[in-house]
C-alpha cells in the first residue's frame, strides 16, 4: 500500500513481509482512535492487516465508530466497545467484554494494544468518576488498568504502544514554553485533585506523559520476551481537536501554536502523524522493548524518565489506586 501524505517530504510504503502477512489473525485493542491522527492510523492499520480483529474503545458511540471504520476500510473484523476512561468501572466492564470475546472464540488471540487516548484540561481540580485528578487518571491510570487486566491473555509475538509526548523533557526547544516542566511527585499526590488553573493543568499533562514512560519501563521488566512495549511520541500534530475541552479563546491560541510549529517544520498534519504511527506499528517495532520512539525513531527519552525507583513506585501505587475498592482482593498480578 502506498501512502502519499508526504511526511517531511518523504513517501512511505507500508509493506509486510510474506511471513508477517501469513501470520494468524490477532485481536488488536485500541484507544484514542475516534478522531485525529489516531483515527488516521487505525484506518491504515486495518487496510494493511485486514485479517486482524480490531476492538476500538470509545467514550460513547463505540458501535458507531466500528461501523464507520468498517465502511471506510471494507473490513469485517471491527468491534466497538463503549468505555469512558475516566471510570475504572467502565474500564473493567470493557475488559470483561473483550475477555468474553476471547474466551468464546469470537475474537482471535490478543496480540496488540495501542494506548493513544489522552486529554488535557484547564484545571487540576477536575475529577474522574473515582475522584482522581482527571489528567493523571485518564492518561496514566486508565492505561495501567487496561494493560494489566489484558496482559495475561496476550500471546506472542505481541506489542503494546503507549502514546507519550516530547513535553516530558520540559525543555524550551520542545515546547517553546507552551507547556511547563513536569513535576514528579508521589503517585498518590499526582492522583489527588488540587487547586490549579491552566498552567498547572499543563504541568499535569507533561507530568502524565513522563508517567507513561515510567509505566512503559515498568512493563518492559515484567513482559515475556515475545511481547514488546514502547512509548511513542507523535510530536506536535496540527489541525486536531485535542483541545476541544478548553475554552474557545484558549483553544484558538493553542491550535494557532500547533499550526505555527507545523509551519516551522516541527509539526505534522493528522494524516502525516497517523501514517507515521501506522508505519511504526507495522514495520518499525524492532527496537529494544521499553524504548522511546520519536515519530518512529528510537531515541533517548529524557534523563529524568529513567528512574527505576519511580517506575516501580508508580507500578505499585497504580495497583493500589485502581484497586482501592478491592483491597481484600488481588493487587499487582505481575509483581515479581
Amino acid at each position: 500500500m502506498e501512502v502519499n501524505h508526504g511526511v517531511y517530504g518523504t513517501e512511505y510504503h507500508l509493506e509486510l513481509s510474506t511471513e508477517e502477512s501469513a501470520m494468524d489473525s490477532r485481536t488488536i485493542v485500541l484507544t484514542g482512535v475516534t478522531r485525529g491522527f489516531g483515527r488516521e492510523s487505525v484506518e491504515l492499520l486495518i487496510r494493511e492487516r485486514p485479517q486482524d480483529h480490531y476492538v476500538v474503545l470509545a467514550r460513547r458511540g463505540g458501535e458507531r465508530l466500528a461501523a464507520e471504520l468498517a465502511e471506510a476500510t471494507g473490513a469485517l473484523g471491527v468491534t466497538g466497545v463503549d468505555c469512558d476512561l475516566a471510570s475504572l468501572a467502565e474500564i473493567r466492564r470493557a475488559v470483561e467484554e473483550i475477555l468474553r470475546g476471547l474466551d468464546t472464540g469470537y475474537l482471535p488471540p490478543l496480540g496488540g494494544y495501542l494506548g493513544n487516548a489522552g486529554l488535557t484540561v484547564t484545571t487540576t481540580e477536575k475529577r474522574t468518576t473515582d475522584g482522581y485528578e482527571m489528567t493523571f487518571g485518564v492518561n496514566v491510570l486508565s492505561h495501567y488498568l487496561l494493560v494489566r487486566e489484558l496482559l495475561p491473555r496476550f500471546t506472542g509475538p505481541g506489542w503494546i504502544v503507549l502514546t507519550s509526548s516530547d513535553c516530558h523533557f520540559g525543555q524550551f526547544r520542545y515546547t517553546l514554553g507552551a507547556t511547563p516542566r513536569p513535576r514528579w511527585e508521589t503517585p498518590e499526590r499526582l492522583a489527588t485533585p488540587r487547586a490549579g488553573g491552566a498552567r498547572e493543568a499543563g504541568r499535569a499533562y507533561a507530568t502524565s506523559k513522563l508517567g507513561v514512560i515510567y509505566l512503559t519501563h515498568a512493563l518492559a521488566r515484567r513482559l515475556p520476551e515475545s511481547i514488546g512495549v514502547y512509548s511513542y511520541n507523535p510530536a506536535l500534530v496540527a489541525g486536531t481537536d485535542f483541545f476541544r475541552h478548553t475554552p474557545g479563546p484558549v483553544r484558538g491560541v493553542l491550535n494557532g501554536f500547533f499550526q505555527l510549529q507545523r509551519f516551522l517544520g516541527r509539526g505534522m498534519t493528522p494524516q502525516q502523524a497517523g501514517a507515521r504511527l501506522a508505519e511504526t506499528i507495522l514495520t518499525g517495532l524492532t527496537a529494544r522493548t521499553g524504548s522511546y520512539l520519536d515519530r518512529g525513531r528510537n531515541v533517548p527519552s529524557s534523563p529524568e524518565s529513567h528512574d527505576e525507583a519511580r517506575e516501580e513506585e508508580l507500578w505499585r501505587e497504580a495497583a493500589r489506586l485502581v484497586d482501592a475498592d478491592r483491597r481484600a482482593g488481588r493487587a499487582d498480578i505481575l509483581a515479581e
